[in-house]
């Protein structure tokens, strides 16, 4: 018997899970029984993903820069992947805008509904930190995200997740140095990011066997964590704008797939959908990220050369679904407590988004911070913010996982198409968890 395709074992233990998550809601004790004995086995293997993703960055990004041989093509890659990452994110954006001003979800929302958000969550802890994080973010300087971006410990960057962009300066510093001492004075270490790579690698495999039971908790606990169902139901609309928005950004990067790469899109899809059940299980691009690397690399086709850059890049800097969410809760809000938004507000919303989105972290809740920076921007009144996250707090979760999965698919589509523009993507090379089991058995 054929054995289930990963993605489809993904699909059948979130679909499991949703499942489960729903019946212990209607058990006593239901929901402890799921905290304490399901929902650890989901937090171990989000926490075993976070703990080869630092390893993965150093080793991948420096092996990647050390086969260049040529440094002018490693300033040919990055400068195409900065200028694309800004263009989707900006797409991103428009679109947001373009289905919030054509549909006018805030329009609908009751004066009722907005009293029982305003009172259930503005004066949430969690809503109050993203404000206080936020503020700190506004008040500090205009080049504070280049400082940020240099560590004066590598080894204390690498030792905190948050603190990707530190790693990513850090490796690419090494591998260019690399390069510079000449090959043969290099070979010794780069022979040792060579192995390095290849085992951590072979570590996500071993980590993705437990995929589907990871799934099957991640999604039984966010059931029976989930906020009042009938404020869900008020808020269905203002989702439903979101989701339009991210299912349009999908559609988008499927024809870039087809008209740019000549790549079946729907084969993309396909090849890339563990990696978007994982984003969208864990809420995180940070957490996912050894698994799309493996994916784009291994199942799609693209160098390591290109993918090592990209994908780490990416999961730090671009986040298309959150910039797109920014733009559609923004509108919103301001629909939603009648206030007006000039076109010149639109604009600003589009250089806001884009901007704090390459400060963003790529980790859950961080596109809560960036709404907050976006809000004041346009001038939201400051004793109104709290209001204004209220009226989205109850959906936030949810929606964070669809576009963690929008962000993790705009990589992947970036890498295969700086990969095409340079030459570097090739046939996929699939490897097994077991390739070399008989030999150690």
């Amino acid at each position: 018997m054929k054995k289930l395709e990963l993605h489809w074992q993904i699909l059948i233990g979130m679909l499991l899970g949703l499942f489960f998550g729903f019946i212990m809601l209607q058990i006593d004790g239901g929901k402890s029984f799921t905290d304490d004995w399901i929902k650890p086995l989901g937090s171990i293997f989000v926490k075993l993903l976070k703990l080869i993703a630092i390893p993965l960055i150093l080793a991948s990004l420096i092996k990647g820069i050390s086969d260049l041989k040529d440094i002018s093509k490693f300033k040919r890659i990055g400068i195409r992947t900065i200028i694309t990452y800004v263009i989707t994110t900006v797409i991103a954006i428009s679109i947001g805008l373009m289905v919030v001003n054509v549909l006018q979800p805030g329009d609908g929302v009751s004066e009722e509904t907005i009293s029982k958000l305003t009172s259930t969550y503005s004066e949430n802890s969690n809503v109050r930190g993203k404000i206080a994080e936020a503020s700190k973010q506004v008040e500090s300087g205009p080049l504070q995200f280049l400082e940020d971006m240099v560590p004066d410990n590598a080894f204390k960057a690498m030792s905190e997740n948050g603190l990707m962009l530190q790693v990513i300066f850090f490796s690419i510093f090494l591998g260019i140095s690399m390069l510079l001492i000449g090959e043969k004075r290099a070979e010794p270490l780069k022979n040792l990011f060579d192995s390095l790579n290849d085992v951590v690698l072979k570590m996500v495999d071993l980590i993705m066997l437990t995929a589907p039971y990871a799934v099957f908790a991640l999604l039984a606990s966010v059931v029976v964590s989930s906020d009042d169902p009938d404020i869900l139901v008020a808020l269905a609309q203002y989702a439903g704008v979101v989701l339009l928005g991210l299912a349009l950004m999908i559609t988008f990067y499927t024809i870039i797939v087809a008209t740019v790469t000549k790549k079946n899109p729907f084969w993309f899809l396909k090849e890339i959908s563990p990696a978007q059940l994982l984003a969208f299980s864990t809420s995180s691009s940070a957490a996912t990220l050894p698994v799309t690397m493996e994916r784009v690399e291994e199942h799609i086709g693209v160098d390591k050369e290109v993918s090592s850059f990209v994908l780490p890049v990416g999961a730090t800097i671009n986040m298309d679904g959150t910039s797109l969410y920014q733009a559609v809760a923004a509108v919103f809000i301001f629909q939603a407590l009648g206030l007006d938004l000039t076109f010149g507000d639109q604009i600003t919303i589009v250089l806001t988004a884009l901007l704090a989105s390459i400060g963003s972290a790529a980790v859950p809740g961080a596109g809560m911070v960036m709404l907050v920076i976006v809000l004041e921007s346009v001038g939201l009144p400051s004793e109104l913010l709290p209001i204004g996250l209220a009226l989205i707090f109850a959906v936030d979760r949810p929606l964070d996982m669809c576009r963690t999965v929008v962000n993790v698919t705009g990589d992947a589509m970036v890498a295969m198409l700086v990969a095409k523009s340079v030459g570097k993507l090739g046939e996929p090379k699939v490897k097994n968890w077991d390739d070399h089991y008989e030999e150690v058995k």
